[in-house]
């Protein structure tokens, strides 16, 4: 009877502690159902958005998908900014898809890159076609995109709106080192003679160095291409910069340098042998002389 009396003295003293749990419990459950209705308000809201802003259902659901943790109201602050500097639903779309990452920027971040995209004259639609090539223009360094600009200004003396047609028609420049960047420019005007206009009206910025310095220097020894003189005149007529660089080799071959493949694949491997040399060369030069005895 005393174990029995015992027991029953001790229920009041559990009893309690299991109703001091459940109003906390209950409480945990309310404030998760509260977040997860305001989630549900504001995904509605960002899909009425941009539903608005002319985005197709489809859209929508693509955009909601890629990063699905992303908060609804981020989203679409960062595609407000990629709208507002002129792109359209299904570029914007495009380039989402390809760099994710976009959606977890810094909206200040966002705001402040695309200020400085539309100073350089980026806005009102010319993203386009930077963004499609050149997606990380939002993600890189601030000081990398200035120090391209500033070769493009200062050392190669590009006028503001060149610089804006060149980043424009070639953004891949933004990924350039700048001083290989300078020294394809400079080949391009001291060896091969293009002025600054031809330089942007070609795009020729935006092939390697390797297939230019290929094709160029064997239509020179083809005697088919010369070094423009001061005044800009030449002993044969140099053929056009599509017909050098824009075509394929085949047909780079048989209508530009009227020569085989046979002989441009030996010449290719001589002119990669002169570089490894001449890099050589200059490494020996730059290097401190051994000490006499």
């Amino acid at each position: 009877m005393v174990s029995s009396g015992g027991g029953l003295g001790e229920s009041p003293s559990v009893e309690p502690q299991k109703y001091v749990q459940e109003p906390e419990h209950r409480t945990g459950l309310t404030q998760c159902l509260l977040e997860k209705q305001r989630t549900a308000v504001e995904r509605e809201k960002v899909v009425s958005s941009l539903l608005d802003m002319g985005f197709s259902d489809v859209h929508v659901n693509e955009l909601l998908s890629i990063q699905p943790g992303t908060h609804p109201q981020q989203l679409l602050d960062i595609i407000s900014e990629l709208i507002l500097l002129g792109l359209n639903p299904e570029p914007v779309c495009v380039a989402l898809k390809k760099s994710p990452q976009l959606l977890k920027l810094p909206v200040m971040h966002m705001k402040k890159r695309s200020s400085y995209l539309r100073k350089l004259g980026l806005g009102e639609g010319k993203l386009k076609r930077v963004l499609y090539s050149c997606p990380e223009i939002f993600t890189m360094r601030q000081r990398d995109i200035e120090s391209i600009v500033g070769v493009l200004k200062e050392k190669c003396l590009f006028t503001v709106k060149q610089v804006t047609e060149i980043l424009h028609r070639c953004p891949c420049v933004l990924r350039e080192d700048p001083g290989e960047l300078e020294y394809k420019f400079q080949y391009a005007y001291f060896r091969m003679g293009i002025k600054h206009v031809d330089v942007v009206k070609t795009d020729f910025l935006q092939y390697s160095m390797t297939k230019t310095k290929e094709r160029h220097v064997f239509l020179e020894r083809l005697g088919r291409y010369q070094t423009p003189d001061k005044k800009g005149q030449t002993l044969v007529p140099n053929p056009l910069l599509r017909d050098i660089l824009r075509v394929s080799e085949a047909e780079f071959l048989a209508k530009t340098a009227c020569s085989s493949a046979e002989e441009f694949g030996v010449f290719k491997e001589l002119l990669a042998r002169e570089e490894e040399e001449s890099e050589g060369r200059m490494a020996d030069a730059g290097s401190p002389e051994e000490a006499g005895p």
